[in-house]
C-alpha cells in the first residue's frame, strides 16, 4: 500500500522531477548531497537534479542519525540541510534555492523551471509530497513512487549511495540498458555483495536484511 501515497507524492509535483532537460557542462568531481528523504527543501534539489540529470553522491542525515549527520554540522557549522558540497566550485550550499540556482548556473542552460522558482508556494507542495512519505550506488528519477521507497530505506539505515538520475530523456538510460538490460528504476547495484536487483520491494528486503540492525 505505501505505493500509494508515493503515487500521490508524486502528482502534487508533477511534473517536476520525471524528465532530464536541457543540460549543460557536467561536473569533473563528484556533487555531494548532505539531506533526508522526508525534507522539503531536499526534495526541491532532487528535482533540479533530475533535470539536469546529474548524480551525486547521497550522505544520508535523517533526524537523529549519527552516522552522516555530525560530519554535515562538522562541515557546515550548522544543523541545517541540505548542504551541497560542489568541489569543482569550492562551494557549500544549504539553502535549497540556492542550491538549486547555482546547479542551473553551472550545469545548466538557463534558469530552473518555474515549479522551483514559487519559493514559499513550491517550499509548501514540496512539503505536502515529503509529508506524504513520512558504497550502494540507486538508479533512480525523483518522480518515481517506487525509487522513493527505496531511497526511504537507504536514508533510514544512513546506507551513503550514489544517485544516478535516469528521467525520461536522460542521456543516462542507453547506459542503464547496457549495464542492467532494461531501464527500469530503481535498480540498484551494491559493490559489497554484488547484489543487482530492480523492484523496489525486494530492494527494501535485501537492504534491511543485509543492513538492518533486527
Amino acid at each position: 500500500m505505501f505505493i500509494v501515497p508515493s503515487t500521490i507524492a508524486t502528482v502534487v509535483r508533477f511534473p517536476l522531477g520525471l524528465n532530464a532537460g536541457d543540460i549543460g557542462p557536467r561536473p569533473v568531481e563528484q556533487l555531494e548531497l548532505y539531506e533526508f528523504e522526508a525534507c522539503p527543501f531536499c526534495r526541491k534539489v532532487r528535482e533540479a537534479l533530475t533535470i539536469l540529470d546529474l548524480d551525486v553522491l547521497v550522505r544520508p542525515a535523517p533526524h537523529g542519525g549519527t552516522r552522516f549527520r555530525p560530519t554535515a554540522i562538522e562541515l557546515g557549522g550548522k544543523s541545517q540541510f541540505p548542504l551541497l558540497i560542489d568541489p569543482n566550485h569550492d562551494k557549500r550550499l544549504y539553502e535549497s534555492d540556492e542550491i538549486i540556482e547555482h546547479l542551473f548556473a553551472r550545469y545548466g542552460t538557463g534558469k530552473p523551471p518555474l515549479g522551483l522558482r514559487l519559493g514559499v508556494v513550491g517550499t509548501a507542495t514540496s512539503g505536502l509530497a515529503s509529508a506524504l512519505r513520512a558504497g550502494n550506488e540507486l538508479w533512480s528519477f525523483e518522480a518515481s513512487p517506487y525509487s522513493r521507497r527505496a531511497r526511504e530505506v537507504l536514508c533510514e539505515l544512513e546506507l551513503p549511495y550514489v544517485l544516478h538520475n535516469v528521467g525520461h530523456g536522460s542521456a543516462k538510460r542507453d547506459a542503464l540498458r547496457a549495464r542492467a538490460g532494461k531501464v527500469q528504476v530503481p535498480y540498484l547495484e551494491d559493490p559489497n555483495t554484488g547484489t543487482k536487483m530492480f523492484e523496489s520491494r525486494d530492494i527494501v528486503r535485501y537492504l534491511r536484511s543485509t543492513y538492518g540492525t533486527s
